[in-house]
């Protein structure tokens, strides 16, 4: 059904102008308000009530789609997070989490402070169904009554929200976790209402490492800091669980130490591949080839991106800063991927920083040949590659922090494997 639609049927049920009522439909609709939120709120703005005779479906969660209207749900509390977010124009406070009964759980979206607290057993009744990353997901709103249950349900799922770094995904609300940080950078960004400060890094657990960033910038967020952090929210960044502070998470140090995972975790180079992205992964393989735009290169003094004969895509012509940079294609046998490394990485490859590279390129007047230095000494040989893996349309990228020549012995190792398959 489309605006139009709409639009008409809900005139005919109010008794009021359908143009009228079109104009403030897609104005609702326009701010990402879900379509039957929106007639909600029109019937609540022309008088109009509920709208409807016909009472919401109640289902079980598992039931749930994306095509539902309204539904009426009994479910535990799973989790209940609490963030700021900017909505038409105004500071809105949000909570949102998950939902669950013995068929499977839920994320919701509230709108008003219904007091959810985590192990609450709850009837929402007329909740709104929206598609939230291609799911289902629950919005509970001013039309929504929310009433509590005295009797327990059983659920298949950890109630509160506990979790480590290897088990959240993109999307989680109301996550608490118990981490180190590794790394903190505290830098100035353009935000919402302005300049802000923020601070970014790397935490760990006994589990995984992965990116986080604290929009409130804590005096606490600092490195080599035990913390138990409360209502966070993971968001996906350059394909990976990224984890977030907000203005309402609680961050308290912890007594004890969290034990840090220092190695990777290894991968084929399909199975990285497949992730989607993955942070801090490694693979075992041979370069094959090293890409156009390796050795010496430079960047744009202004956004930092390479530059083609002192031309950058974004500041046009400019005076380029040296660098060095390796883009090396690794091949496992299951898959290539491209290694990206740093100037300090390209150096140890190389044999020399950047006043080598320069004095090679004068004395060859061609700075190629940087490049072909680097093919001469690496193609062929079989690497142990640690980073971070980002994969979009135009292929799999591994940003090096370790790129380490292999001092196995490819024969036992192919034994290994082959006794590993007889077995």
């Amino acid at each position: 059904m489309n605006v139009d639609d709409h639009a008409e049927a809900l005139a005919s049920d109010l008794g009021v102008d359908k143009e009228e009522v079109k104009a403030d439909l897609q104005n609702l609709i326009e701010y990402s308000v879900p379509v039957e939120e929106a007639k909600q709120s029109l019937r609540r703005k022309y008088g109009g009530g509920s709208g409807g005779s016909a009472a919401p479906s109640t289902v079980e969660i598992d039931d749930v789609t994306t095509e539902m209207g309204n539904v009426t749900v009994t479910a535990k509390v799973l989790t209940v997070g609490k963030r700021s977010i900017r909505y038409q124009g105004n500071e809105q406070v949000i909570f949102e989490g998950e939902l669950a009964d013995g068929t499977g759980k839920i994320s919701y979206t509230a709108w008003n402070d219904f007091s959810l607290a985590p192990g609450q057993v709850i009837t929402a009744g007329n909740a709104n169904v929206r598609e939230w990353e291609g799911e289902p997901e629950l919005n509970l709103g001013e039309s929504t009554n929310v009433a509590r249950e005295e009797t327990d349900i059983d659920v298949p799922y950890d109630v509160g929200g506990d979790s480590t770094l290897a088990e959240v995904e993109p999307g989680d609300r109301g996550v608490a976790l118990e981490l180190t940080v590794l790394e903190v950078e505290e830098k100035v960004i353009d935000g919402r209402d302005g300049e802000t400060t923020i601070k970014s890094g790397v935490v760990a657990d006994e589990s995984a490492r992965l990116p986080f960033t604290d929009w409130e910038a804590r005096a606490g967020l600092e490195e080599g800091a035990t913390i138990r952090a409360e209502n966070v929210y993971v968001r996906e960044f350059r394909g990976v669980p990224s984890i977030n502070f907000s203005e309402f998470t609680t961050v308290e140090p912890l007594s004890r130490e969290v034990d840090v995972r220092d190695t990777a975790t290894r991968m084929s180079v399909r199975e990285a591949v497949e992730t989607g992205g993955a942070f801090d992964v490694e693979v075992l393989g041979n370069v094959v080839a090293v890409r156009d735009g390796s050795g010496l290169i430079q960047r744009c003094p202004e956004c930092g991106r390479v530059i083609q004969k002192g031309q950058c895509r974004s500041h046009g012509q400019v005076d380029g800063q040296d660098d060095l940079r390796v883009k090396a294609i690794v091949d496992d046998g299951t898959g290539t991927v491209t290694a990206i490394l740093d100037d300090e990485l390209t150096a140890e490859v190389y044999g020399g920083g950047l006043e080598k590279a320069r004095q090679q390129a004068r004395d060859a007047m061609d700075q190629e040949v940087v490049a072909d230095t680097i093919r001469d000494t690496i193609v062929g040989l079989e690497f142990r590659v640690r980073g971070n893996l980002s994969v979009d349309d135009y292929g799999a990228n591994l940003e090096a922090s370790e790129f380490d020549e292999t001092a196995d012995d490819p024969t036992e190792r192919a034994k290994s494997l082959l006794s590993g398959v007889d077995a």
